[in-house]
């Protein structure tokens, strides 16, 4: 009896100490999961690509005379740079832009035996563009000074003649519209298209070409092209 006695007194001081204890290791602390996040798209900053596609040219012709080529395509691929600086939803930027086509040369056959050859082996631009975007995607329209890069002869029974134009068709201007979409923090992937005109000219030089009429040098193009951007605002990251 007297040890069933001293084990109950022995229990109830161990249950009594035990929650004095537990009180000693502190209160456990609740972690609150992690919120949703959603990424924050930035286009402000500066970036390189590249881009294929394809050019396609009007029907150049000398008042009616027949050329030697039509507006058959050429295939088109270049690089681009720029930057773009991003207010609230709207973009503005400024991009240069060079693409090398595919070998199709624009010529004429004259009356008299004499050939002429326009080899045009890329086209280049340096446009500005503002756009409009919605978080990844960006729709945009450009447009500003182009250039054609050209390698022109004129034969006579395969002999080099000396030629001259009233107006050269290496200078022009372009216009295009654009759709551009963020899949990641630092890319991006675009479709675009973008004319270039390059005016009208007519020959000064032989004197037997000049009644010829004038002829004009413009293209169509269709892009697609991808970006790497450099971001320098705010980057990608998430807000909660």
């Amino acid at each position: 009896m007297k040890k069933f006695l001293l084990g109950t007194v022995a229990l109830v001081a161990l249950g009594a100490t035990v929650p004095a204890l537990a009180a000693d290791l502190g209160a456990r602390t609740y972690t609150k999961a992690p919120a949703y996040m959603a990424p924050i798209y930035n286009w402000t900053g500066f970036y390189i690509g590249g881009h294929i596609g394809g050019a396609f040219g009007n029907d150049n012709n000398f008042n009616g005379l027949v050329t030697t080529s039509n507006d058959a395509g050429r295939f088109l691929g270049g690089v681009q740079a720029g930057a773009d600086y991003q207010f609230a939803n709207w973009v503005l930027g400024i991009e240069g832009q060079y693409s090398w086509l595919g070998g199709n040369n624009t010529g004429a056959i004259f009356p008299g035996g004499f050939v002429y050859t326009n080899n045009q082996r890329g086209l280049g631009s340096v446009t500005g563009r503002v756009g409009y975007t919605w978080g990844p995607g960006l729709l945009y329209v450009k447009g500003g000074y182009a250039f054609s890069d050209n390698n022109e002869t004129l034969a006579l029974a395969g002999a080099p003649v000396v030629f001259g134009f009233d107006h050269g068709h290496r200078d022009g201007y372009t216009v295009g519209a654009g759709l551009e979409y963020m899949f990641a923090q630092n890319w991006s992937a675009k479709v675009e298209y973008q004319y270039y005109d390059f005016g009208s000219s007519r020959f000064v030089t032989p004197a037997v070409l000049v009644p010829f009429g004038s002829f004009r040098n413009s293209e169509n193009t269709i892009k697609a092209g991808l970006n790497y951007r450099f971001n320098w605002g705010a980057p990608a990251v998430a807000k909660y």
